[in-house]
């Protein structure tokens, strides 16, 4: 009998994918959101899905930049959970990315 609790818990991590997403464009503001989708290893879809979400709390916003976007982190937001919210997401993000 195979034990699907090993096996579920060997898939999960501490960061969740919008903060995965959230990384790899503050890292790279030009980059195309397939690239994103490779690095963190969900679908396009779900990537643009994410990037709509943080973009509607303001977390993020896109610029048209010729055929490409660019991204623009608000790093003065704060993090959303109650046990987070007096975090905000430049801090977060200079901590992961080493930047301070």
């Amino acid at each position: 009998m195979r034990n699907t609790q090993t096996s579920k818990s060997s898939q999960w991590t501490f960061l969740t994918n919008h903060l995965h997403v959230l990384i790899c464009l503050a890292a790279n503001p030009d980059i195309v959101l397939r690239e994103v989708s490779l690095r963190v290893g969900i679908t396009e879809r779900n990537v643009q899905r994410i990037v709509s979400d943080l973009e509607e709390a303001e977390i993020l916003t896109r610029e048209r930049d010729g055929k490409r976007n660019r991204y623009r982190i608000n790093r003065h937001s704060t993090l959303r959970h109650s046990l987070e919210s007096h975090i905000k997401v430049g801090a977060l993000l200079d901590f992961i990315l080493n930047e301070t």
